[in-house]
């Protein structure tokens, strides 16, 4: 049989993933479509639609709100970062290495590369006694544009410490210092570092650890596949922990795991960046994370709910309208932000060649 038509074909709310038999996994079957999210508009008229899904969840993984398939197998990607961070304060490393809220925030963020970011992850590093050389993420240019034209200009290489995920590694390490494990190979799924990432994310999706899809991300550490409602249901549990029914010590790691990412939403991401903008146009009240193919999850602790989107097609152009426009639906974002700010975002408009703007991307959907 070919992989175009292993199809997935669920029915119900339940949350059980197949990821094991459905190659495709997240397809629509046979005369079947994903509902419109994002319209791209040539000269007021439709050119393409991007298509997907979105989960909106209270902490005891119930949705609420929604569009599309709620089991959409869905990669978290780096959406995960602050579920693979709470280890770092359920463990007692964060509170013996003397890691700041700022550092916290950096381990859960996709860091744009800026000096601030890099000097955060180099003393997360320090504090347990860790050089940067042990950073297994591999080099990668900064997202940052000025960081990257900067280095460009001074014929420097990037490193490990540009990697957007150079936060989420660090954390890493330095639980394997915490706890004595070896450092060599702390990226393969049997390290003690990863069996322990994994419990934790399966208890916050609630979701069992053996149906989790484990792939390889970009960074090269593991990156876990599950329906779009159980990462909902995660970010629900960040957004209200005294809700969720966790256990009281992953509870009050997610709580100050959240307080210290409200608190500095320039490590979530860094400038200019959809995730730093969105948090601080609504400061303090919601964690916006991007994963990467079109995946994007929000905590919204006011109301204790998660948000998980999936563009189906993995277009990154359709995340800024249709997340803006989910976070107006659900009274984050207010007209005033929505043409202000982050009017480009919630609305992009595209020139042409000759600076003449013809296109523009518009949510099209209501929650």
């Amino acid at each position: 049989m070919q992989e175009s038509f292993l199809i997935y074909r669920h029915h119900g709310h339940h949350h059980h993933d197949h990821s094991h038999e459905h190659a495709r996994g997240g397809g629509p079957g046979p005369g079947e479509y994903a509902p419109a999210l994002v319209e791209f508009r040539r000269s007021g008229l439709t050119e393409s639609v991007h298509r997907g899904a979105i989960a909106v969840c209270t902490p005891d993984g119930r949705r609420t709100r929604g569009l599309g398939h709620p089991a959409m197998p869905t990669f978290m990607r780096s959406a995960a970062k602050p579920l693979q961070a709470l280890p770092l304060i359920t463990s007692g490393a964060a509170r013996r290495y003397g890691l700041t809220q700022a550092e916290l925030a950096a381990t859960c963020g996709s860091l744009n590369g800026e000096d601030f970011q890099i000097q955060a992850v180099k003393s997360i590093l320090g504090k347990a006694g860790l050089e940067p050389d042990i950073l297994d993420c591999g080099p990668s240019w900064p997202l940052h544009k000025a960081t990257y034209k900067a280095m460009q200009a001074a014929r420097e290489k990037p490193t490990p410490l540009h990697n957007p995920c150079a936060g989420k590694h660090a954390a890493m390490l330095v639980l394997c210092a915490f706890h004595g494990w070896p450092t060599e190979d702390y990226l393969t799924n049997r390290h003690p570092v990863q069996k322990l990432i994994l419990d934790t994310v399966a208890v916050m999706t609630a979701y069992p650890r053996e149906q989790i899809g484990v792939g390889v991300d970009g960074c090269g550490a593991p990156v876990f596949r599950l329906p779009l409602v159980a990462m909902a249901g995660a970010y629900a549990r960040l957004a209200a922990p005294d809700k969720s029914g966790l256990e009281p010590e992953l509870a009050q790691a997610a709580r100050e795991l959240m307080e210290a990412c409200l608190a500095h939403p320039e490590m979530i991401a860094g400038d200019g960046r959809i995730c730093t903008r969105i948090m601080q146009a609504a400061p303090g009240v919601v964690l916006a994370k991007a994963g990467s193919e079109g995946s994007y999850a929000l905590a919204l602790p006011g109301q204790g709910l998660g948000v998980a989107l999936n563009i189906e097609d993995g277009g990154l152009r359709a995340l800024g309208p249709a997340v803006t426009e989910t976070l107006h639906e659900l009274g984050i974002l207010g007209h005033a932000a929505l043409e202000g700010p982050l009017a480009d975002l919630h609305r992009p408009q595209i020139s042409n060649h000759r600076g003449d703007k013809v296109c523009t991307l518009h949510a099209v959907f209501g929650l």
